[in-house]
């Protein structure tokens, strides 16, 4: 019954031309990923300093990232991490079939975004957290005050008479924290990510269908759906990083100073930053979230339209 009072209309896996669904997938993934970079490297590197020791907020840490190591500063561990091209392909799927699944037993948007969500986040987790592990050490390199556990030596190679040091050496760091924890140190944060993303995805969903529904109701009847998604998305994005922000900077001090006690950290945490110190590199989630979130709504909302299997794409209104 409430799929007949929803003002837009949610387009379902069985709707969809698989082929160019996935191809089309990973251009988008890639775009996204790339423009919203820097601010994903800022946010870990406001969570895990000691009080406002380097920066004092996310603008303050990227002029000085910018003017200290330069552009490429900012893109430090990023091509790393765009082996999580694999993991989005499996969230966008996974969510795609519990929905599916989902729906033979109720009719409800939100259980289904909820339980949806969560499935997704759990699996791309399981893909993303080892990337994560290496891309976030490399995101550390350079930096005044060097925090993170594993640090690259500088390559010194000759070049005239110049000597070039380059540091983000991938192999490196993987090969530190296999000397130092083995296998094993490539999940460490893994438990904390879990607590991280499975809530912050099962609750960004509802949020995200909630508020394109309500805004579908205060808008003219002739206002594109896309423009309404694309105002639903960031407000979604902002809520969940709000909610699920303290134990992102947990997941964060776990994974690059190599804790290994959720529950440790987060009191010691507590204790020597107080409540504020949960609130961490929250302006920079949020202003990494809200263009990501944009570019997922519109790209993600496209893409399932490009991808509608033909017979369906005249029997849609947009």
């Amino acid at each position: 019954m409430e799929e007949k009072k929803r003002n837009i209309r949610i387009i379902e896996w069985e709707d969809l031309d698989k082929k160019k669904f996935y191809s089309l997938g990973v251009f988008m993934t890639m775009t996204t990923r790339a423009t919203v970079y820097p601010f994903t490297l800022i946010r870990t590197r406001l969570q895990v300093q000691k009080g406002k020791s380097l920066y004092t907020g996310t603008f303050d840490a990227f002029y000085k990232i910018l003017k200290a190591e330069g552009p490429r500063g900012l893109y430090r561990g990023f091509m790393v991490n765009t082996f999580t091209l694999i993991s989005g392909q499996a969230y966008i799927t996974t969510y795609e079939l519990v929905r599916k699944y989902v729906s033979q037993y109720s009719s409800n948007n939100t259980v289904k975004s909820l339980w949806a969500g969560g499935a997704a986040s759990l699996v791309a987790q399981t893909i993303t957290v080892p990337i994560d592990m290496v891309s976030q050490q490399l995101m550390m390199q350079g930096q005044v005050g060097h925090l993170s556990r594993f640090k690259v030596k500088p390559k010194v190679m000759m070049a005239t008479s110049k000597s070039k040091v380059t540091f983000g050496q991938t192999r490196d760091i993987v090969v530190q924290i296999c000397a130092a924890d083995g296998f094993r140190g490539f999940y460490r944060g893994y438990v904390a990510s879990l607590l991280t993303y499975i809530p912050n995805s099962a609750v960004w969903w509802p949020f995200y269908h909630f508020y394109a529904e309500n805004l579908s109701k205060l808008a003219p009847s002739d206002c594109p759906h896309l423009l309404l998604q694309a105002i639903a998305g960031p407000m979604a994005a902002a809520t969940a990083s709000t909610i699920t922000n303290p134990m992102d900077v947990v997941r964060a001090r776990v994974q690059v100073e190599g804790r290994s006690s959720v529950i440790a950290t987060f009191k010691q945490l507590l204790a020597e930053e107080g409540p504020w110190g949960m609130t961490k590199g929250l302006s920079a989630r949020i202003i990494s979230s809200t263009p990501t979130a944009v570019v997922i709504v519109v790209g993600y909302e496209t893409l399932k339209r490009l991808s509608l299997r033909p017979e369906l794409v005249n029997s849609r209104h947009w």
